[in-house]
């Protein structure tokens, strides 16, 4: 049986699409096949991220039951030798799509909830897949809360900012708890001198550890290559021997372990 993640945050500006495209690429390297989803239909990113590959039915066409799920996918596999796929489904990201999609009623958010929970069997068992990965909305979108919901693992991405702490931590104690779902903490962007030394670092951890009642599952450092390379190309893809990645690869085994 495959494993639906939902990648969440409180608020934008984490890295939680960065952390999803290079987990996903992670697997796929891996030997795995994955499906990546932009769920994030406010501010679709993953278009961007994969710009050489082009939609011709959008993630949106298969929630308002416009298509099948099978004419939103994207084959954007590289051969890394192992066989391992990477699937894509993007987000319309005109604006038009957009006010439609923050446009929509309770009642097509339930309908759409109810297409998100069948890609389990249309997806994961059928489509013999070993990951779908949400890159949600920030915050409590209806599309994240539907996220959430649908999956069997939430990874919430925060950084150290006294405003993120504070909503990851009412949005996990409020939203999580309620739908009792496996959760692990992502730390990103952390300064470098925090994790200086093995004094540091336990010092940092014991902080975080404090302000955190989930599993911490990954501490991601902040990498001025990561920086610069700006989403232009997927950072794990090609520097396979970067901290950045092996942490990526770190953390695809704790989610695997859950």
């Amino acid at each position: 049986m495959g494993k639906i993640i939902a990648i969440h945050s409180y608020k934008g500006g984490t890295g939680k699409t960065s952390l999803s495209v290079n987990l996903a690429a992670t697997y796929a390297r891996k030997g795995k096949n994955v499906c990546l989803m932009d769920l994030d239909f406010r501010a679709p990113s993953l278009h961007i991220l994969f710009k050489d590959y082009k939609a011709t039915y959008w993630l949106n066409d298969y929630l308002n039951g416009v298509c099948e799920i099978d004419r939103v996918l994207i084959d954007a596999s590289r051969d890394n030798g192992n066989g391992g796929k990477l699937m894509l489904a993007l987000a319309n990201p005109s604006t038009e799509a957009i006010r439609d999609m923050t446009a929509k009623n309770r009642k097509w958010e339930m309908k759409a909830l109810g297409r998100l929970l069948s890609l389990r069997s249309s997806i994961l068992n059928n489509g013999d897949f070993d990951y779908l990965i949400f890159d949600t909305s920030p915050g409590l979108q209806y599309s994240s809360i539907n996220a959430i919901v649908s999956a069997d693992v939430a990874l919430v991405v925060t950084s150290l900012d006294a405003s993120d702490i504070n909503g990851s931590q009412r949005m996990t104690s409020e939203l999580y708890d309620l739908f009792e779902k496996k959760t692990g903490i992502l730390v990103n962007k952390v300064v470098a001198d925090f994790l200086s030394s093995n004094e540091e670092q336990k010092k940092f951890n014991k902080y975080i550890n404090s302000v955190h009642t989930l599993p911490i599952l990954a501490t991601i450092p902040c990498y001025c290559e990561v920086l610069r390379a700006a989403g232009n190309f997927i950072f794990s893809e090609e520097k396979p021997d970067h901290p950045f990645t092996e942490t990526l690869e770190d953390l695809a085994t704790s989610v695997e372990k859950l």
